[in-house]
């Protein structure tokens, strides 16, 4: 699967509405949906930033979101730029689709932004993936 997919870093002005549509579909799906965790996900923030998707390309010319980040720029949520939203929809999981995904987010931050730090927030089960790719805690556990 991984060798099927298309990837592409946007700005929100760029995506379709079939896109977005798309976008927000999966986040939805996962956040809200699977991890029952109830929340504003429409936070205004869509728009200024750029959006890496991997599409998975269907048989009948259709393509489905595989894997999503949004990349926001410093200024916007923190002084630094940032890495959110982050998911793998359930048609692309058990890939290891998850580390390429943010290997990619990074390249893209640091493409967009100029290098620099990155900031995330990460699910405490989480913390041993990120950790892996280079990030550190720098704040206690937090409820959302």
């Amino acid at each position: 699967m991984k060798n099927d997919l298309v990837w592409t870093c946007k700005a929100f002005n760029d995506l379709t509405g079939l896109e977005v549509y798309q976008i927000l579909a999966a986040r939805a799906a996962v956040f809200v949906v699977e991890q029952n965790c109830v929340y504003n996900d429409a936070d205004f923030s869509d728009a200024h930033c750029d959006h890496l998707m991997a599409w998975r390309k269907d048989t009948d010319a259709s393509k489905q979101l595989a894997a999503y980040v949004r990349l926001v720029p410093p200024g916007l949520k923190y002084a630094e730029a940032a890495i959110g939203r982050v998911i793998t929809t359930a048609v692309a999981r058990r890939q290891k689709l998850g580390t390429e995904l943010m290997q990619r987010a990074i390249a893209a931050c640091d493409e967009r932004f100029d290098r620099g730090p990155i900031r995330i927030g990460a699910q405490v089960y989480l913390l041993n993936f990120y950790r892996a790719l280079g990030f550190c805690d720098d704040s206690e556990i937090y409820d959302e």
